[in-house]
């Protein structure tokens, strides 16, 4: 009986432990699908909180650098930081802030991790700097970068809608750099490719489609098809109206609007648009838009010579042109040295992994020569003739003494060379002095001259030329100095439209050295009758008598 009972006892506790062991094993299991469906639901979670921080960037450009910082914090993802980061980058841009807007861009993964990222935040973190460029009027460079990136067919092939994305946004870049040099065909033409990448129901495609239609329309009224522009601007106003309240978008679209009545010579209306567009982000700090709507206020009150509220919005348009054009300064000499520490240490970088390939070259040949020694020693065990194997020691040692000889060499030779390319880079090349007279005579067409922040060393910047060679080539083909040379289109600039077009014959003098480009009534009139042999009142005088005739 004693011993039933034990073995029931046995069986009893064996249970149990199967019992226990059963049921840990159910829990293992449903922790690890706990696990497996919390990371599968990761992604979507972090694209559904950057699309609502991009829609938080045409709503409040403060709100959406607050929402992103504060998922920086909490979110340790390197790639989610890039996005995030690209995001209030282009908020501070938004307000203006050039200098924080860089300093953003340039706390992102040092250089030498790029290779780590996957292709989508590799192309996304080039067309940030690309953007920077555009901010900062560097349009050249910035189209370099463009134009790398649209050449590879990994961007284009439309498969993943990320992708398509930053695609959609590169074309639009590619636009308004064609827009800026007047290629207005052209431009149409990508704002149309990049909307065959907007394919993907969110709010950053939604946007981007918006953004093409204002933009889209601003084209057409430069190419006088007035009613057309006016029609699309309408329609998106409509549009924008229904949907969420992307304030920045309906004060772009209000402001592209105005110009339609400004050119129509109905400034009343334009004035009216104006002012809602103005409504949309008065207080809000889209200082880059704002600095616009104080521009098209202060001309169409001109043109309705309302002198009070002309000063009004000139002294703001003034006062925020001046803070925007030093930030855009600053930002200049940050970006151009953060692009050069950038260099610097992807330089470096590939110096390191070049060396650590030499170092292995080395290794493999140190081997080779172990083994080529082991089989020396071999064949002079095994061979009995002693002289020859003599003999083809020494000539062994000769050729290491001549290698070592030729590789001592070398520094010599490639510090001549250097030497030479040294010399070579200080002379001015016939084909670097024709390349700057063809960029010059762009900037010409562009009328950029009339930008009163307008100087050599911001000019070089633009162009991404040597400062010294720019004002050597100016001074050898223009026959003057830089500034002699920019004042005298200046003043070429304003005495043709006082030829052609009546309205500026009703301008004060003090608007037209503004608008020209000069700092102060004073040196326009001083620059305008050294050039023209008379003062600003006297000319205007003459051209209104010959049109009374």
């Amino acid at each position: 009986m004693k011993t039933d009972h034990k073995e029931a006892v046995r069986n009893k506790k064996k249970l149990l432990f199967c019992q226990n062991t059963w049921i840990q094993n159910i829990k293992f299991l449903f922790a690890i699908l706990c696990s497996v469906f919390i990371q599968g639901q990761s992604g979507p979670d972090f694209s559904i909180l950057a699309d609502k921080a991009f829609q938080k960037l045409y709503q409040n450009p403060d709100e959406c650098i607050s929402y992103s910082q504060s998922l920086l914090i909490s979110d340790q993802n390197p790639e989610h930081r890039i996005v995030l980061q690209n995001i209030i980058s282009q908020a501070y841009a938004m307000k203006g802030d050039y200098v924080q807007s860089v300093n953003i861009y340039s706390q992102k993964e040092d250089s030498r991790e790029k290779e780590k990222l996957s292709y989508f935040l590799q192309a996304a973190g080039d067309y940030n700097l690309a953007d920077q460029y555009q901010n900062l009027d560097l349009y050249s460079q910035s189209q370099q970068i463009i134009s790398r990136l649209l050449a590879d067919p990994k961007l284009l092939n439309g498969d993943n809608p990320r992708i398509n994305v930053i695609t959609a946004k590169l074309y639009q870049l590619q636009a308004l750099n064609f827009g800026i040099n007047r290629n207005y065909n052209d431009a149409q033409k990508n704002l149309s490719k990049s909307n065959h990448y907007l394919g993907f129901n969110n709010q950053e495609n939604r946007v981007l489609e918006i953004e093409n239609k204002i933009f889209r329309a601003s084209f057409l009224m430069k190419q006088n098809k007035l009613e057309e522009a006016k029609s699309i601007l309408e329609s998106t106003l409509v549009f924008i109206d229904k949907n969420r309240n992307y304030y920045f978008l309906q004060a772009l679209a209000y402001e592209n609007l105005s110009r339609y009545y400004f050119l129509k010579e109905d400034y009343h209306a334009a004035v009216e648009v104006l002012e809602k567009g103005f409504s949309r982000i008065e207080n809000l700090p889209y200082n880059s838009l704002k600095v616009k709507i104080y521009e098209s206020l202060s001309k169409n009150y001109l043109a309705l010579r309302n002198d009070e509220k002309y000063h009004q919005y000139n002294k703001l348009y003034t006062e925020l042109r001046t803070k925007i054009d030093s930030n855009t300064k600053e930002g200049i000499r940050y970006i151009v040295k953060l692009v050069e520490t950038n260099q610097n240490n992807n330089l470096e970088f590939q110096n390191q992994k070049q060396l650590k390939k030499i170092s292995w070259i080395s290794v493999v040949f140190l081997i080779i020569i172990i083994g080529l020694l082991v089989c020396f020693l071999i064949l002079k065990s095994n061979h009995k003739d002693l002289k020859k194997q003599s003999e083809f020691f020494e000539k062994q040692k000769k050729l290491e003494v001549v290698s070592q000889k030729v590789i001592k060499d070398i520094p010599k030779q490639a510090a001549a060379i250097i030497k030479t390319t040294e010399k070579d880079l200080n002379k001015i090349s016939k084909e670097k002095e024709d390349e700057i007279l063809q960029k010059l005579e762009e900037w010409e067409k562009q009328e950029r001259y009339l930008d009163r922040s307008m100087t050599l060393s911001v000019l070089s910047s633009q162009m991404g030329v040597n400062t010294k060679y720019l004002s050597e080539v100016i001074n050898s083909s223009k026959g003057k100095n830089f500034n002699s040379y920019i004042n005298e289109l200046r003043i070429n600039h304003i005495a043709r439209l006082l030829r052609t077009d009546p309205v500026y014959l009703n301008y004060k003098v003090s608007y037209l050295a503004e608008y020209s480009g000069f700092s102060s009534h004073s040196a326009f009139a001083t620059v305008f009758k050294s050039i023209t042999g008379m003062s600003p009142n006297v000319y205007i005088q003459e051209i209104s008598k010959s049109r009374t005739l």
